[in-house]
């Protein structure tokens, strides 16, 4: 088996790669290379023996930015863009591959890593598009392979300055900009025994970018291709050798192509979300800039033998593909696309969830969620998978829950942990991206570090223990959270903090953008004291009990300067009276439980007058104030509808991802979860699928459905870290619904039932069975408590 984290001695290996010389600038390292362009993408290679009675091969890699690793001319595994990001001076990850079934035959073998720039180096792109420049050095690696034997000593092959360096055949590798691949540089067998690398260079051994070097245990679940869909013919020719593909789903995607044709003719492909109204790709909502995958073919001398491009280092969501055919020469034959075929990647983190209703317009706003987390899965959630493809953090606590549904992204999220540490500072203060490649300073300075954003690194934690059980990130980084907090209570006048975005994207006057409608010292003050509250409940369960007293007092005291300055006992009304200001300080507790019930009137008829105008940090607790107020209702008629900025307005534009903005702005990314929330609502209220608060990771499992609107029917199931919950239910005409509930196995559960019965007498005696009892009845639900897992089918009388 490998080697634990721990056990791993890197003394022996070598970072290696090309000679450089560089320099420090403005925070990032800028590389002044030897060869600039020679060295856009890089080959490493180095041959070595292989005894008899191979026990166990296994190779430890870490290339940066990019690298694919092949043993003999075949690939080492499927994962695509290894290793995961990181702020590399801080942390390095490794990757770790059993090759023994590779390295099988006895005698000599190569092994070759094949280096790309990834979010590691990202220059000057010479007018193609880009959001940043940065640099964490020139690419390099370090590996080593350890053979062990059924008898004598394991032999490890590292890497030094024996190894051979050459350019690669990708002659452009830019993270933001695209990839361009020349086949004619193509060296065939560099990577197998035998090939004469006499005139490649010798290694230079570098030092690293400074970082630690980690595994799995801060590494996210890697990247692979999930689908591959055929690409039938083009939707639109737009002259001669100029095509649009209309792929039908946005979704983060690499093409597969085959191609004919002659030497130095070439294939460019342009992805985008929008076309224009010739037919033509509108990469507006991608940055607006140009970048394009290009294959450069090699040829033969008939022109007709195919050729097979699939990138290695360059990914983005599309829907529109433009493909491009370029002679050799002007007036020369165009090459011909053979096939092209749609091949999404992103994590494997396993899809846990599964939803359907009788609504039609929910259920594609449904699909319309699930694409675009998908297409965010990334090392860590990015925020959009084309024109930043950062990790702007409040999108991964207000969509927590909408994303913990559908996919098991504890590995994910336990990265996303280890980055948010890396970029803390001396004084606690947290970014609002991590890692952190693009530094935000002078007028941009609040986009840096905002508490609705940073306090992510409290509330992930939070919710991983909510739906996992697991502590370990609480306990892990309980007193960096501590410092966080620490850092706020040093912003804080009077125990109100005043700065950053507040409720980003709401719909207000201008343009979107930082908050219209709600003040900064809302939000960041109302997370600076749920953030305490966090830190008192984990100092409880991790048995630090001089903190428990400390943080709750704290908690306190903000609750009270919270509604001393913006509570408005007239009108009821926090601060501005906006959808947000009222809704996070109902779910978050800090309104006084004598002035929820007149909050809350005041919540719904500003929905029913002026419809949404929540943003991304208040939709959520919008929400949840009106789910948790019994006020689905209102719920269901904001979003079912088409007309006004939401999901259905979205959907009838178009869109098969959900966009950044509520009224699909063309200038706005296509392909955003930012304002998935809903999910949480499909899931948590209208399925009921819950976790008892008392027995956190679902070990005790609530069903609590939500029958409202039209709805007839609902299916929807969870994989909870127990086994799958179940909740089904449907309403007749006649005035009675079915609810059918799973609960799996070591677990117990309750399940509520909202009927119009008056008494336990109107209930079937069916309903109660083996391992179930009626525990409750108070006149709006029957609460049967189930101690002992299974299927139970329950029946009650409900008129709305």
């Amino acid at each position: 088996m490998a080697m634990l984290e721990e056990d791993i001695d890197w003394d022996n290996c070598r970072w290696i790669g090309a000679a450089v010389s560089s320099h420090a600038d403005d925070n990032f390292v800028m590389v002044a290379r030897a060869d600039a362009v020679r060295y856009q993408t890089m080959r490493l290679r180095r041959e070595f023996e292989v005894k008899s009675q191979i026990h166990r091969a296994t190779l430890y890699v870490c290339g940066l930015g990019q690298y694919e690793a092949t043993i003999d001319g075949s690939k080492v595994g499927e994962d695509l863009f290894t290793p995961g990001w990181t702020n590399y001076r801080k942390t390095c990850l490794y990757d770790t591959y059993d090759v023994t079934m590779q390295l099988q035959r006895t005698g000599r073998h190569a092994l070759g890593i094949l280096l790309g720039n990834g979010m590691y180096h990202i220059e000057d792109p010479g007018g193609r598009y880009t959001k940043f420049l940065n640099s964490f050095g020139p690419l390099k690696a370090i590996a080593q392979l350890h053979l062990e034997y059924a008898t004598g000593p394991t032999v490890i092959v590292s890497t030094n300055g024996s190894w051979r360096i050459s350019p690669g055949p990708i002659t452009f590798s830019h993270m933001f900009a695209g990839e361009d691949y020349d086949a004619r540089l193509e060296a065939r067998g560099w990577d197998s025994p035998g090939f004469n690398d006499e005139k490649w260079d010798y290694a230079a051994v570098l030092d690293g970018p400074g970082g630690k070097l980690r595994g799995t245990s801060v590494a996210a679940p890697p990247i692979r291709a999930i689908e591959v869909w055929n690409v039938a013919k083009p939707s639109k020719e737009l002259k001669e050798g100029v095509a649009v593909y209309d792929l039908g789903q946005n979704a983060t995607m690499m093409p597969l192509i085959k191609v004919s044709g002659a030497a130095g003719s070439k294939v460019r492909i342009i992805p985008a979300e929008l076309i224009n109204d010739d037919g033509s790709v509108n990469r507006i909502s991608c940055g607006g800039g140009m970048a394009y995958w290009e294959y450069t073919l090699a040829g033969n001398d008939s022109s007709r033998m195919s050729e097979t491009y699939f990138p290695k280092f360059w990914y983005h969501a599309s829907r529109y593909l433009q493909v491009e055919r370029i002679g050799s020469a002007e007036g020369q034959p165009l090459p011909i696309v053979e096939s092209l075929q749609n091949v999404i990647v992103h994590s494997i983190s396993p899809p846990v969830g599964q939803f359907s209703c009788s609504n039609d317009l929910f259920n594609k706003i449904y699909t319309l969620i699930r694409w675009a987390q998908r297409s965010n899965m990334w090392c860590y959630m990015t925020d959009c998978p084309h024109r930043e493809r950062l990790g702007w953090l409040e999108q991964t606590h207000l969509n927590g829950p909408a994303l913990r549904y559908n996919f098991r992204l504890d590995k994910l999220f336990t990265k996303t942990m280890h980055d948010m540490s890396d970029t803390q500072s001396e004084d606690g203060m947290l970014t609002t991206t991590a890692p952190e490649y693009m530094i935000f300073d002078g007028w941009y300075s609040e986009y840096r570090n905002s508490p609705e954003w940073s306090s992510a690194f409290l509330i992930i934690a939070w919710q991983q223990y909510e739906f996992s059980g697991d502590l370990e990130p609480l306990r892990l980084y309980f007193d960096n959270m501590v410092r966080y907090v620490g850092y706020l209570t040093s912003r804080a006048v009077d125990l109100i903090v005043s700065f950053g975005l507040s409720d980003w994207y709401d719909i207000g006057p201008g343009d979107p953008g930082p908050s219209k409608l709600t003040p900064k010292g809302v939000t960041g003050t109302a997370f600076y004291y749920q953030d305490s509250l966090i830190l008192a409940k984990a100092a409880k369960l991790l048995g630090r009990n001089e903190d428990i007293a400390k943080f709750e007092e704290q908690a306190e005291r903000i609750r009270a300067a919270f509604n001393a300055k913006y509570f408005n006992a007239d009108t009821n009304q926090y601060a501005t009276g906006s959808q947000c200001a009222n809704a996070i300080a109902l779910v978050m507790g800090l309104v006084d439980p004598s002035n929820e019930s007149a909050v809350l009137e005041n919540i719904v008829a500003d929905v029913e007058a002026k419809g949404l105008t929540a943003g991304d940090v208040g939709f959520r607790y919008l929400l949840r104030a009106l789910a948790g107020g019994n006020r689905s209702d209102v719920i269901f008629k904001m979003v079912n509808q088409s007309d006004k900025p939401g999901y259905g307005m979205q959907l009838a534009k178009g869109a098969t991802a959900l966009t950044e903005a509520w009224d699909a702005n063309p200038r706005s990314s296509h392909n955003h979860f930012m304002l998935g929330q809903i999910t949480e609502w499909f899931f948590h209220d209208l399925a009921g699928i819950q976790s008892d608060p008392e027995v956190p990771g679902f070990g005790k499992v609530v069903i609590k459905p939500t029958f409202v609107g039209d709805l007839t029917w609902l299916k929807a199931s969870y994989d909870s870290v127990h086994g799958r919950v179940v909740s089904e239910w449907s309403r007749s005409n006649d005035g009675e619904v079915t609810l059918t509930a799973t609960i799996p196995a070591t677990t117990t559960g309750r399940v509520m039932i909202p009927t119009s019965a008056s008494s336990p007498a109107e209930l079937p005696a069916s309903n109660c069975r083996e391992g179930c009892m009626l525990l409750k009845f108070d006149g709006s639900f029957a609460v049967y408590e189930i101690i002992k897992p299974g299927t139970y089918t329950f029946i009650a009388p409900y008129n709305a």
